[in-house]
């Protein structure tokens, strides 16, 4: 009995210790900002309804980006939005249509939205879509949407710009 007991306290000691010493060989400096990603143009995300970015800043920010935007990386990019969502014609796929997006926010007909979507309010413009595309679940929480947004404010721009073109009434980006 007792060389059981033992054999398995110097094993649970030796897994203690090979972690502490790994922990020593393998050392990371923790970073000093908290968040995970830094996005330049873009304030912190409010915990509201809509969180809402500073629209001096970040509006000017992908408005300028537009111009240096362009629809093959929009369209590359919004490959992986295809999966859910179709944006060449008004037929929704598990995600709701994407044609002409510049509308009341969980306004397509036969499509049944989340209740955060639904009563959100709001028409998509390019800030709302722009902090939408960023993260979704933080922008308008509790809704079904399950991706996870675009970090890079090139990406988004490239991708509003695409959209706008399958737009009725698309608007002058660029």
């Amino acid at each position: 009995m007792n060389k059981i007991f033992v054999s398995i306290l110097f094993a649970v000691i030796l897994v203690l210790g090979i972690n502490k010493v790994a922990d020593v060989i393998f050392y990371v400096e923790k970073p000093e900002q908290s968040a995970a990603y830094q996005v330049e143009g873009i304030a912190t995300v409010a915990s509201t309804t809509s969180a809402e970015t500073s629209s001096d800043s970040s509006d000017s920010d992908i408005m300028a980006l537009f111009t240096s935007a362009d629809l093959a990386s929009g369209k590359k990019i919004f490959s992986r939005c295809s999966s859910c969502h179709n944006i060449a014609n008004s037929k929704s796929k598990i995600g709701p249509t994407l044609k002409n997006i510049w509308r009341k926010v969980g306004s397509v007909p036969d499509y049944k939205y989340s209740k955060a979507l639904s009563t959100y309010g709001k028409t998509w413009d390019v800030a709302e879509l722009n902090g939408f595309l960023l993260n979704p679940k933080k922008w308008i929480p509790n809704n079904k949407m399950g991706f996870g947004g675009l970090k890079k404010p090139e990406d988004r721009a490239a991708i509003i710009l695409y959209m706008n073109t399958f737009a009725d009434n698309p608007l002058p980006l660029n």
